[in-house]
């Protein structure tokens, strides 16, 4: 709150702004337990070695992008989430939405990223081991945008905390407290948060207290040639 306020051109200490929030009753949100994880790692799919391990400090957009799925309930059901977040910009750089976890889900929010951005080839894209990650669908797809395979070790979730990370400030901030009658509504509260406020707008400690897009402003991105033409098929698209 100091540092959005610092931003606006308002001089106030840390000790004041704790003060009035106290007056107004207003507090940050506390995140709750992890939700049950979307992760089967029970296939027979070729699994990638982990490239995160050997890394040095990520320098420059598009280097890594990080990506799992989530769950949203609704009454309807469960609201299905994948997305990609860029490792060193904190960006969400393509998402989609689903009644399921078919590999579908994955494929869609991957053809947004590529669409939006033009990755070269140097591009690590890091992932669980789950099914979805590592069907062939979504290995050709990879392999027909040049992107090099990154898995986490088995049963260690530290190696994805980036994109975890994401999830719980996302549920957090956006979908804890909140009722959703279907998957539709939750879907639209989902693209507000990222798309208006997460990506634009919400500051970040590890980027100097600079929104995503902000930060990529002051540090923009390599580009390649465009991306592939991918197919068309998804679960939802934005």
């Amino acid at each position: 709150m100091r540092q959005q306020l610092r931003q606006q051109g308002r001089q106030v200490g840390r000790r004041r702004v704790a003060r009035l929030m106290r007056q107004q009753q207003l507090a940050g949100r506390s995140r709750r337990r992890r939700q049950p994880r979307t992760t089967d790692s029970r296939h027979g799919g070729p699994i990638a070695a982990n490239l995160l391990r050997d890394q040095p400090l990520v320098t420059r957009i598009d280097q890594i992008w990080v990506t799992d799925i989530t769950y949203i309930p609704t009454q309807e059901g469960f609201l299905y989430v994948a997305a990609l977040l860029d490792l060193h910009s904190r960006r969400i750089v393509g998402w989609a939405c689903a009644d399921n976890l078919d590999t579908t889900l994955c494929t869609a929010a991957l053809q947004q990223a590529l669409r939006h951005r033009r990755p070269t080839a140097e591009l690590i894209h890091h992932s669980d081991r789950g099914v979805q990650y590592a069907a062939l669908e979504y290995r050709q797809a990879l392999a027909q945008a040049g992107l090099t395979r990154s898995m986490s070790r088995k049963g260690n979730c530290y190696d994805n905390a980036f994109i975890e990370s994401f999830w719980s400030t996302l549920k957090t901030e956006c979908t804890a407290r909140q009722s959703f009658a279907t998957r539709a509504a939750a879907e639209l509260a989902i693209f507000d948060y990222i798309e208006t406020f997460y990506n634009p707008v919400r500051l970040h400690s590890a980027l100097a207290y600079h929104s995503p897009r902000h930060f990529e402003l002051l540090h923009p991105p390599r580009t390649n040639n465009p991306p592939p033409a991918l197919s068309k098929k998804s679960a939802c698209d934005h």
